[in-house]
């Protein structure tokens, strides 16, 4: 059904573009490459739409278009590019002409391209897709990693022997069943075995979650996390080196008990009471590392999750990069591994869609560390979190990306940031609200935020959003 100016009205309320939105004003021309650009893009993230004559910033207001005077040929144009047929509909709103282009999903298993180009979409730029975002593409039909035998056949004794069944039930909070038979159709019901012609086999999804023992399994061997403590600010010297066994669901507590027990603590006095406080929140400790063990790129092969602790940091990193940037990950969520992650969820090991990263941010913040880095490298993404500083001793891109941060912290609880809400994220006194002031500037400066209401002149009045927001 064609669509009409009260849909164009739903539409300009919404808070932003999503992942299967595009607006243009393209109020006098819009270039056909481009747009043929944006139908890739949006095919290969399964399709959305894309509407010229519309502002892409918020309040969106309707501009109107006198691009493609003939839909008919531009969607023909668009037909022989990239050999998809969109359709589009050309609606006169009272405020002027929109056209609304409606992109249809890639075939599955097939990613498309323009002139050799395989485009994604980053925030509001259109990149080139990422070779494992490539692959998962390439894959689609094929069956997926984690229902993948990791021993392609064997009993039930065996399956009761390699995998440990108690801990998959104490987790998901079961009773653990009377018989083996039972046992053994739960398991099958959430995949972490399957039926098999002789018996069972266990899958990739059952194996890196339950192994009493990775090792006993040949290709997941290198996929246990490994724990390495330097003796200062650099790798010269290893002072521990420890490789995991057991699967990530049931060995998950233990790891980050682990981890905890080897970071140093501090001692600080408040009201007169000693207390012992670790370098980092055990909290943030917990999300970064089940955030690294869930969306790691399991295709990677002889590559794993690495736990580092530095005199003055601990990075956590895991193979493959992410399918979104990095400094969308507060606000943003896209699982590489959604049936290992649902299945971690349901077991209270990780949180919500996208709410544990707010949880390291947001204890970055109660502990007054510097904000956590998020690093995109050769095949791996890095989680990097800091030992206190105080605001003085921070640099300039410590100051920006905390400010940034704090303004998407603010952002995600429906708020903005201020002068004073900075203040009390650095616990500053309104005698530094200059030094936070310009922490604000740099970080306007450097283009990550931009002032929610830029007719207001007060600078005590003014709020600032993030700069995709």
């Amino acid at each position: 059904m064609p669509m009409t100016p009260a849909d164009i009205d739903a539409l300009l309320v919404l808070r932003s573009e999503n992942e299967h939105l595009e607006f243009k004003a393209a109020s006098k021309d819009f270039s056909f490459d481009t747009l043929v650009d944006y139908c890739v893009a949006l095919a290969n993230e399964g399709g959305g739409r894309i509407l010229l004559g519309i502002t892409d910033k918020p309040p969106r207001r309707v501009v109107g278009t006198k691009a493609f005077a003939v839909p008919e040929r531009t969607v023909s144009g668009i037909h022989e590019r990239i050999h998809i047929k969109c359709i589009c509909d050309e609606v006169i709103h009272p405020d002027g002409r929109v056209l609304v282009f409606h992109v249809p999903s890639r075939p599955a298993g097939q990613p498309l391209h323009h002139d050799g180009r395989y485009l994604m979409r980053a925030g509001e730029s259109l990149v080139p897709m990422t070779p494992d975002r490539l692959r998962a593409i390439v894959a689609e039909g094929e069956k997926e990693w984690s229902l993948l035998p990791a021993l392609a056949e064997c009993d039930g004794q065996t399956v009761v022997d390699l995998l440990d069944t108690q801990g998959f039930f104490d987790l998901l909070r079961l009773p653990y069943p009377a018989t083996r038979e039972s046992v053994l159709a739960r398991l099958n019901d959430e995949c972490v075995i399957e039926a098999v012609a002789n018996g069972w086999a266990i899958t990739n999804l059952g194996a890196v979650l339950f192994a009493k023992d990775l090792g006993r399994f040949d290709l997941l061997a290198r996929k246990a996390p490994r724990v390495v403590v330097y003796d200062g600010t650099n790798k010269l010297i290893t002072k521990l080196d420890r490789q995991g066994s057991k699967g990530y669901a049931v060995g998950f507590q233990g790891l980050v008990d682990f981890i905890n027990g080897l970071v140093p603590t501090n001692e600080v006095i408040e009201q007169a009471i000693r207390t012992s406080v670790t370098m980092f929140p055990e909290i943030a400790v917990r999300e970064v590392v089940a955030n690294a063990l869930i969306h790691q790129d399991f295709t990677m092969a002889g590559a794993s999750v690495m736990i580092e602790l530095y005199d003055d940091r601990m990075e956590v990193s895991s193979p493959g990069v992410p399918f979104i940037p990095p400094e969308r990950f507060i606000d943003g969520y896209r699982s590489r591994n959604e049936r290992i992650a649902d299945l971690m969820r349901r077991m209270g090991i990780c949180e919500e869609k996208g709410s544990g990263i707010d949880k390291v941010v947001h204890a970055a913040e109660v502990y007054q560390l510097p904000a956590p880095d998020f690093r995109v490298g050769q095949g791996r993404t890095s989680v990097v979190l800091f030992r206190h500083k105080d605001f003085e001793e921070m640099d300039r891109d410590d100051r920006i990306r905390a400010t940034y941060q704090h303004c998407c912290l603010r952002f995600v609880m429906n708020e903005k940031m201020t002068n004073q809400s900075l203040r009390e994220r650095f616990q500053l006194t309104e005698k530094k609200a200059e030094a936070v002031s310009r922490a604000i500037r740099d970080t306007l400066e450097a283009g990550v935020i931009k002032l929610a209401d830029p007719t207001q002149t007060s600078l005590r009045y003014r709020r600032y959003i993030p700069h995709w927001a």
